[in-house]
């Protein structure tokens, strides 16, 4: 009987964590790459990758860019103190702006980590004085990151 990954999420066998090391590395990697260095058939490989895909391992082929090339040079951390009652309206709202990287919902003296990326101080500052304007935010307090020493979604599999 074949074990169907939908009903075991978080359940990898060896095959489907080396098939996700090698998507990690590359995923334009060719699927009939894949099976010679794993030594299984083009077809094990096909099922496997998109049985990945539809347990939601998998959720999407994409790129890595480096925005810093692009002129995207300062990188800020923002916590925000808002209103309780609105806590999700507030993080739905901030994740729709297009410089916004990631909304973390959070405990401790803040209620959300803003992590956004800026061509310049003054497009930074544009967006502190935007987010002050929402009604709900009371407070803010905004870091600039210097440097990035780590940054990347690698988990052990």
């Amino acid at each position: 009987m074949r074990r169907r990954l939908e009903s075991y999420p978080g359940v990898l066998d060896e095959v489907d964590k080396k098939i996700l090391e090698i998507l990690r590395e590359d995923s334009k990697r060719r699927l009939k790459d894949i099976a010679h260095e794993l030594a299984k058939p083009v077809s094990t490989v096909h099922e496997r990758v998109a049985r990945l895909v539809r347990a939601g391992v998998i959720k999407r082929f994409t790129v890595e860019v480096d925005y810093s090339k692009l002129g995207y040079t300062v990188k800020a951390l923002i916590l925000l103190n808002v209103d309780g009652k609105h806590i999700l309206d507030v993080e739905s709202d901030i994740s729709r702006h297009q410089n916004v990287e990631a909304v973390y919902d959070i405990t401790g003296e803040f209620d959300v980590a803003v992590i956004a990326s800026f061509k310049s101080i003054s497009e930074l500052d544009e967006f502190v004085k935007w987010l002050l304007k929402h009604p709900y935010i009371k407070q803010s307090r905004t870091s600039i990151i210097f440097r990035v020493a780590k940054e990347e979604k690698r988990l052990p599999l």
